[in-house]
This record gives structure tokens, sequence and C-alpha cells, in this order.
């Protein structure tokens, strides 16, 4: 059976697409099956994954309103499939800012994507939800069928309090909805050696979360902040960046944590 994970954070600009985005692609290049499901209406995992959010026949929106199966909408980037880091996508575009409208008056509104993946578990090893930036009925659905969730943040102050409302919110879903939820980890990204109050964030941090802070640091880099506009993760545009090594580093740790539980 699949491992779900959200990647979210309700601070928008931390990194939350850049890492699903590379940790599926560095997943898909160590022989894992690996399905990312983009849930934010923006679509920027999709096109990030060399998919033409435009182009998309089904999307997200299509499995949210049943009107299609995870089967149907998921596609392939076939510049992921030539560098050997394959994974398939189901997309979103602007379509899918009208699902929160629309599923309002629904029922299980909340247990629809959770409805959906649960016909193609067993496809995959792991599937990767990105979150819009909100707590929102998107944000509800892929934290409903989620075994976990990866916290993005940098190392900053207002991203130590916007870690106290993701901890409450997931406390929240825990208790309502979904029983297996919890932090997996937090990664720390955009990371800077060379400023003290990173470093001081960073061990306040550890200190506090121990072993739910990742080992794995991603470094602030160009190449992985050039590839979107390029249609591709930083892990197939620029293998030997740091950025991209670091992304590598912490699938390894990733696949690591799954195989100890």
């Amino acid at each position: 059976m699949a491992k779900i994970f959200c990647i979210a954070n309700q601070k928008g600009g931390v990194g939350k697409t850049t890492t699903t985005v590379n940790l599926a692609a560095g997943l898909a290049k160590m022989g894992q099956r690996v399905l990312m499901v983009d849930l934010d209406p923006q679509g920027n995992a999709t096109m990030g994954s060399g998919v033409d959010k435009r182009k998309l026949e089904l999307t997200v929106y299509d499995v949210l309103l049943e009107s299609a199966s995870v089967a149907e909408a998921r596609v392939q980037s076939s510049k992921l499939v030539d560098a050997g880091c394959g994974y398939d996508i189901l997309g979103a575009n602007r379509e899918l800012a009208g699902a929160e409208v629309e599923m309002v008056e629904l029922e299980r509104r909340e247990k629809r994507l959770k409805i959906a993946l649960a016909q193609v578990e067993q496809d995959y090893d792991f599937i990767l939800i990105d979150c819009p930036p909100s707590l929102s009925m998107l944000t509800l659905n892929g934290l409903c069928c989620a075994h976990g969730v990866i916290v993005p943040m940098q190392c900053e102050y207002f991203a130590l309090e916007g870690l106290a409302d993701l901890v409450n919110t997931i406390k929240q879903v825990h208790a309502n909805l979904n029983k297996e939820l919890a932090i997996i980890g937090l990664l720390r990204v955009m990371f800077d050696a060379r400023i003290t109050l990173q470093q001081q964030v960073s061990e306040q941090l550890k200190a506090r979360f121990a072993d739910k802070v990742f080992n794995t640091v991603i470094p602030r880099n160009v190449r992985l902040a050039e590839a979107p506009s390029y249609g591709v993760p930083g892990v197939v545009f620029d293998l030997p960046s740091k950025g991209a090594q670091a992304f590598l580093a912490f699938a390894r740790e990733m696949v690591e944590r799954i195989e100890k539980t």
C-alpha cells in the first residue's frame, strides 16, 4: 500500500511545490513508484513536472467531483521519463478553484480524495500531495487521506509562528477526521548557513522537535529556482547542483524512515 504524504504549510512561498516535485523525482530516480497530486489551483506542481496545465483534459477537479477516476486523469511527462525519474501526475489548473464552492453542498466533501486514491493505492509506493497555502477544503481533503505531513519551512522567526498554527490544524484533523495523521518531519529549506538567525532558528527547531526534524537540509540554490521555468524539477534540470543533490539525499532519508516504521 502506498504511503500518502501531504506537503503542507499555511505560509506561502516556503518551497512546498519545489519540495513536492523534487522529492517525487528523487524517489522515482530510486525506483519508487510515485504519484504526485497537485491540489493547488495555481497548478505550479503540474507545470513544474513538465505537464502543460492548460492542455489537461482531466484534472484533480474531475476526480474530486467524481466525474473521473484517478486512473483516467493521471498523466506522465515524457521529459521526466526520458530523464529516468518519471512519476505519475494528477494535475490541476484554475478549474480547481471552483471546486471549493461546488464541494460545500456535497456529501463526504472532505473525504473525496481519500475515496478516489483508495482505488490506486496498490499502484504506488508513495503518493505526494502538494497542498495550497491555506486551510481550505482542498487542503482538508489532502490531510484527511494522508498518513503524515511533511512541512517545508524556512529558518526564520515568522516561520515558527506559522508552524504553531499548522500543528494545531493537524491536531484537529487527527482528532476529528483522520486518526493516522501525524507530522512526519520538518524540512529546512532555502537554508543559508552564513546567516546567524537561520542557524539559531534551526537549532531551536531541533531542540523542540528533535527527531521530527529531517537530517537533510535544502540549501538556497539558484538552479532549483530556475528549474520550473524549464518545466522540470531541479533533480532533472541540474542533477550535480547542490540543491538537486540535497533533494536526492532527502528522498533517501524518506525511504529509510519508512522502512524503519
